[in-house]
């Protein structure tokens, strides 16, 4: 007498006689699949244990494990177990080569921008100034003067404060007073460094009208999945419209924003940052 199958096993054998039934075996595999990529990213995980977290017979999950390695998504390890494979970094780099920043980020600019009612930068480091990438215009009748390809200064604009947020503190004046030599506006680099310091631990940046007159701005840092700091956002807007209570309340969404754009690109909640290196 044929032995019962198991009820993943049953199920599965009952869904091969149509096209129907193909297509959802064809799905609950690729699931399957998903879930075990997600199951080995702390490291080697051995058979028993990845087949007790994915609820699955160990045949099933041997099997399934093995169809990844052959395809490269993992690597099996003797007396250590699976975990993931090359295909899986090759996919990596092709996904962060193909990520346009300025696209990627452009609908959360604009939901940002449409709940501010401000204007809102994206911009990127390039060598020791800021770029600025795009550039959404506020609702309000507020002028402020940068565009889409302008330079300016690290150490005096919001959003380059924020790329700046994993630079080590002992490069700070080096790139405050190269600023000034390029004639960003004065200021006390014992008063800026101690901001700089809140701003690190608030993971949040401001303009406090140093770039531009009677402009104030909140920033925050983008992330790859590397962690490093690739880009940043603003809201900036005149100061009639951002006392020190608004320009609160509005870090939160800034933050939120710029941490959507991150995951876009592959960043990881709770990851540790990559600080760069002091020169």
């Amino acid at each position: 007498m044929r032995q019962q199958a198991s009820n993943e096993d049953s199920s599965s054998g009952s869904e091969t006689g149509n096209s129907g039934g193909n297509k959802v075996q064809g799905s609950q595999t690729l699931l399957r699949g998903l879930d075990m990529l997600d199951q080995v990213i702390d490291g080697p995980i051995k058979l028993a244990d990845l087949s007790a977290r994915m609820e699955l017979t160990r045949s099933t999950t041997h099997r399934l494990a093995n169809a990844l390695v052959d395809r490269g998504f993992l690597t099996f390890l003797p007396r250590e177990g699976y975990q993931l494979g090359p295909k899986l970094l090759h996919l990596g780099f092709l996904a962060q080569s193909q990520a346009d920043l300025v696209q990627l980020a452009r609908p959360h600019l604009e939901s940002l921008a449409a709940a501010t009612e401000d204007t809102v930068h994206l911009g990127r480091r390039d060598a020791d100034l800021a770029l600025y990438l795009d550039k959404i215009p506020g609702r309000r009748r507020v002028e402020i003067s940068s565009r889409v390809g302008d330079r300016q200064p690290l150490t005096s604009t919001g959003l380059g404060k924020a790329l700046l947020l994993d630079d080590p503190e002992n490069g700070w004046e080096n790139l405050f007073n190269a600023d000034r030599q390029r004639g960003a506006p004065q200021a006390d680099y014992k008063v800026w460094a101690e901001r700089m310091r809140g701003y690190v631990a608030a993971d949040r940046a401001y303009d406090l009208e140093e770039n531009e007159d009677l402009i104030r701005c909140v920033a925050a840092s983008i992330r790859d999945a590397s962690g490093r700091i690739v880009g940043a956002i603003s809201v900036s807007s005149a100061a009639q419209y951002m006392d020190d209570a608004r320009m609160a309340a509005l870090s939160a969404d800034v933050r939120a924003t710029a941490g959507a754009i991150s995951t876009d690109l592959g960043w990881v909640e709770g990851a540790t940052p990559v600080r760069r290196k002091p020169k």
